[in-house]
């Protein structure tokens, strides 16, 4: 048997080039270890985004390129991710027990902005990543019941000092309706809401997440302005749809986060297209592109574009949303590889190598 050649075993595996982010795996770093044993090659492979989607094409992919090298008979490709801690907004600490933040906005309510923060927590659950949800949509929480909680849910307490977070579908989630009644109005101003925010994120004890997805208010006003200041934001994602006034409300969300150096990692466009129940027929109702011009014009990704469909809207309200109720729908797929994607353009990001501020309990003394 001929010696096997290690730089034709690099070149072999130089051939894949990561869907998301363009690079071979040696230019991302990727690659841990590669051991030449007789005719057999293994190859350790760490990505740094949520993958698990992605895994077994990986392996395959790269197997077979190695498998080609003369004299190898067979190859082994082993593939796992690290979730990295990255840097907030201002260098801003992250809070204990979450690596990033992802604010989930938009520029105006209807647009199904908590539908995808629930529906992207469950995704890169889905992903192999430790998730939690925080409902900051103070005004009209709705997380718990896309989710699926009983009315009534309360978190259990540790101390009388710490909120122990709801677990979901495989997730923690976390809403100022699990400490009110559906029937009790939030008649508060700003800096109250703000505040409340505040407490939820930092008097809950996470538990070690990779990623924490907050559903924020709609709009781009004084609350949101505050919160994104003051809440250690690793990424924002901002929801839309192709409709005209939607996408001049989309780009004041972009100007909003960019204003106080938060990095906008990409658009979702939802309603791009209408799905008749009866036949099956594709129609742009809302216009159609909208969501690609303003990723073009802001040099931001179009991470998915979701149907105006039936079921989304049954599922969510039935508290299965479309990734947990139909995994391998189109829909679902949909949401996995917007989440890959988001997480992948956040991995670009400078590494957050502080400790975390430890959490605090604030009031309006």
């Amino acid at each position: 048997m001929s010696e096997i050649s290690r730089d034709a075993v690099d070149a072999a595996i130089r051939e894949y080039r990561d869907p998301y982010l363009d690079q071979d795996l040696f230019a991302l770093d990727a690659v841990k270890s590669v051991a030449i044993e007789g005719g057999r090659v293994t190859v350790d492979v760490e990505l740094t985004y949520p993958s698990e989607g992605i895994a077994g094409a990986l392996r395959q992919l790269v197997g077979h390129a190695i498998e080609s090298v003369p004299g190898v008979g067979e190859a082994t490709v082993n593939t796992h991710q690290t979730i990295r801690a990255y840097q907030a907004q201002k260098e801003l600490q992250s809070i204990a027990g979450v690596k990033n933040i992802i604010a989930v906005a938009s520029g105006k309510g209807g647009v199904g902005k908590s539908t995808t923060a629930v529906n992207l927590a469950l995704a890169l659950s889905l992903e192999g990543c430790r998730v939690g949800i925080l409902d900051a949509d103070i005004y009209g929480p709705s997380v718990g019941m896309m989710l699926g909680l009983p009315e009534g849910t309360r978190p259990r307490t540790r101390d009388n000092k710490w909120f122990i977070p709801v677990p979901a579908h495989g997730i923690e989630a976390m809403s100022m309706a699990f400490l009110v009644t559906d029937k009790t109005p939030m008649v508060w101003r700003g800096p109250m809401v703000s505040g409340a925010v505040q407490q939820l994120l930092t008097q809950t004890q996470w538990n070690d997440l990779d990623y924490l997805i907050v559903d924020m208010p709609p709009g781009t006003g004084d609350i949101q302005l505050t919160m994104a200041q003051k809440v250690p934001v690793t990424g924002a994602v901002i929801v839309t749809t192709p409709q005209d006034i939607a996408l001049l409300d989309c780009k004041k969300g972009i100007e909003m986060f960019r204003k106080v150096d938060i990095p906008v990692l990409g658009v979702i466009e939802n309603m791009s297209v209408h799905i008749c129940s009866n036949c099956g027929h594709h129609e742009p109702l809302f216009g159609e592109g909208g969501g690609q011009r303003v990723a073009e014009d802001y040099d931001t990704e179009l991470l998915g574009q979701l149907p105006l469909h039936m079921t989304i809207r049954e599922q969510t309200d039935s508290g299965q949303p479309s990734v947990i109720a139909e995994p391998d729908s189109e829909v679902a797929r949909t949401y996995r590889d917007a989440a890959r994607r988001m997480g992948a353009l956040l991995s670009r990001r400078e590494r957050n190598l502080a400790s975390p501020i430890p959490s605090i309990s604030i009031s309006d003394d």
